[in-house]
């Protein structure tokens, strides 16, 4: 085995769900199938998407969820398993509201995010996601209309400047719960804000926030970004700051990776020289929420103990596994390439 290999592949459990149900005995048993046949396939640890509850839920009975989750991963043989975490925040916890009480409470809620992220995967884990504005919430004036382009990035600056202190404390915490933060951009029919890698780092270096970074996803840099000009100053930007925190390697239509649109040369060929971290393969299945919320046309991969099996339709673990051996040939090609 060359040394690129081994470098840690993860899964992002978005092929499966967007809510691991920590109380559902009988989910987690379906959870331990998912992660025993990933594991086999050649995964070394995988990401979960830690799903908001209702604001009346207390966040010390979510915390004590996970706790108990994790146990169940341990008694089934995954305790040396990496895990990492997928956090968004809401229309409720806001760490961008001009209201004081509201940006605490989103606080409390994101420092949740670290105590569960730090359960589920230890040590040096990481948080990612769309969690310094929230999720799919699109700014309105008061006629109704929605706010773009000028008006837009006028409306957005006071209310990341209102964020700043919460994130400055936040990074604190997580620091001290040894857990990476990794603030993701995302495009801008999901999200308004931040949909650019320079855009989050600029909220973090005018934040004045040196132990929180980004996270680089390949499927939001295509459709997103300005070009490969930019990129290449974005990973070198993250890079000399220290921020670049996480990597995911996702298809433009968040499909399967084999045989996608990903810039293989342009992406690897800026990111493998100065990144050492996990890449994580992330594939949206076309399963609630993400059929409407992303405007999935295409079928779904069937999951294998979820699904009736379909003929001549990609399981979810056909996917994993051709997505897998794909960016470990990437990577192969380029550590090749590099030092002949």
């Amino acid at each position: 085995m060359t040394e690129a290999f081994k470098r840690d592949i993860y899964f992002s459990f978005f092929m499966f769900t967007a809510d691991l149900k920590p109380n559902d005995a009988g989910y987690t048993q379906v959870l331990l199938k998912h992660l025993k046949a990933l594991t086999d396939i050649g995964y070394t640890g995988f990401d979960m998407h830690i799903a908001p509850r209702p604001a009346h839920v207390g966040h010390y009975a979510e915390v004590e969820s996970y706790v108990h989750l994790k146990k169940a991963f341990d008694q089934a043989g995954f305790r040396d398993v990496k895990f990492t975490t997928n956090v968004g925040t809401t229309r409720t916890f806001d760490p961008t509201s001009p209201y004081e009480e509201q940006r605490k409470q989103a606080l409390s809620y994101l420092k949740s995010r670290v105590d569960i992220t730090s359960v589920l995967g230890g040590e040096n884990t990481i948080m990612s996601g769309p969690f310094l504005y929230p999720y799919g919430i699109f700014p309105l004036t008061d006629d109704g209309e929605q706010i773009w382009s000028d008006a837009l990035h006028d409306w957005i600056k006071p209310r990341f400047a209102a964020a700043s202190s919460i994130f400055r404390e936040l990074a604190e915490y997580a620091s001290e719960k040894r857990v990476k933060l990794a603030i993701e951009p995302v495009k801008n029919w999901e999200t308004p804000a931040p949909t650019m890698v320079s855009e989050a780092l600029d909220f973090l270096e005018d934040a004045d926030i040196p132990v929180c970074g980004v996270t680089i996803d390949t499927a939001q840099v295509v459709m997103e970004s300005q070009g490969p000009a930019i990129f290449r100053k974005n990973v070198a930007r993250a890079t000399q700051q220290n921020r670049l925190n996480y990597v995911h390697i996702s298809a433009p239509d968040r499909g399967a990776v084999k045989d996608s649109w990903i810039p293989w040369e342009i992406m690897l060929g800026e990111i493998e020289p100065v990144y050492s971290g996990p890449y994580l393969v992330e594939v949206f299945n076309a399963i609630p929420p993400f059929e409407s919320s992303m405007r999935m046309t295409r079928r779904r991969f069937w999951r294998p103990g979820e699904d009736e099996r379909e003929a001549n339709v990609d399981s979810a673990y056909d996917v994993a596994r051709a997505a897998l051996e794909t960016l470990q040939e990437k990577i192969a090609s380029h550590g090749r390439q590099s030092h002949p």
